[in-house]
């Protein structure tokens, strides 16, 4: 059975230094968008969500989920790996955000009592963090072929 890390391709300096890229700025694009520009929404649907105290000292869960599924979104990438440039990790941001955010965006929606702008908002914030995020790995990996 073959170890599913230790092909050259995903060890290589540029896969640790594209992921590490990758989650501090995801980490900075989820601050702007859910803080800056989300936050006063989030502050009007308060009962809706736990209280603010309770949410700070659960943060590391959401960190930790991150780390993983940033980790497997820039793995995923160097298995379809195309040496297309920066549009490659475009059109890879795209797809996975279709995989990941719409559904996610559509599916709070039904569940919980937010309004289709917030609805709205994370769809078109998730399709365009993925996008980034997809464009700024495809900029920094480059296999050891």
């Amino acid at each position: 059975m073959t170890n599913l890390f230790d092909e050259e391709n995903f060890v290589n300096k540029s896969f640790w230094i594209g992921y590490v890229v990758v989650f501090i700025a995801a980490q900075a694009m989820n601050f702007v968008i859910h803080e800056v520009l989300l936050g006063a929404t989030y502050q009007s649907l308060g009962s809706v969500f736990r209280p603010e105290a309770e949410m700070t000292e659960m943060m590391w869960i959401m960190f930790a989920g991150g780390a993983v599924s940033l980790f497997v979104f820039c793995y995923i990438f160097t298995k379809g790996y195309e040496n297309r440039g920066i549009g490659e990790g475009i059109r890879y941001g795209l797809l996975i955000g279709l995989l990941l955010a719409v559904p996610y965006a559509l599916d709070q929606y039904v569940v919980y009592p937010i309004s289709a702008f917030v609805a709205a908002m994370w769809l078109i914030s998730g399709l365009f963090t993925f996008a980034v995020l997809g464009a700024i790995f495809s900029a920094v990996y480059k296999p050891t072929v």
